[in-house]
């Protein structure tokens, strides 16, 4: 299977390809075109990037489940350890809040808060996944605030 790395160029192809593996699976294994037609569309529309809007009750779980899995503390942890596999700085010490700089979460992973994760809370589909995700939202501003305090910002 096709793995599409945070910094690669395919990044935005990273579901489509998914559901494309998926289809070619699921063939295999018998499955009926049009139930291999909503889970390739549930697959297909579960990422950020890809920006397609989910038509079914699974696609939109499916997403917000992928969405929730990027906010809140776990959101945090997937941040850092993505910026350090990516060779980024956790922020710039000279102005950590980008007051006077353009934002860059490919240098900086504090930036990716405001270029990412602080926007998620908005999209998503379910009551459920909107009600979960505005605690997660709330607790990536505490750690925001905490982080910028500790580091003096």
């Amino acid at each position: 299977m096709h793995k599409c790395r945070k910094n690669s160029p395919d990044r935005v192809k990273a579901s489509a390809l998914a559901s494309d593996a998926a289809r070619t699976h699921l063939e295999t294994l018998g499955w009926a075109k049009k139930r291999i037609d909503q889970t390739c569309h549930a697959i297909a529309a579960h990422s950020f990037s890809a920006g397609i809007p989910p038509l079914s009750i699974e696609a939109k779980i499916l997403q917000d489940a992928d969405r929730l899995d990027a906010i809140g503390l776990i959101g945090v942890a997937r941040c850092f350890y993505v910026a350090g596999r990516m060779g980024s700085a956790l922020y710039e010490p000279n102005d950590p809040r980008a007051t006077d700089r353009a934002l860059d979460d490919r240098a900086y992973a504090l930036d990716h808060f405001e270029t990412k994760l602080l926007t998620l809370a908005e999209g998503f589909q379910t009551n459920e996944g909107q009600r979960l995700a505005k605690a997660r939202h709330d607790e990536l501003i505490d750690f925001r605030a905490a982080f910028l305090t500790q580091i003096g910002a």
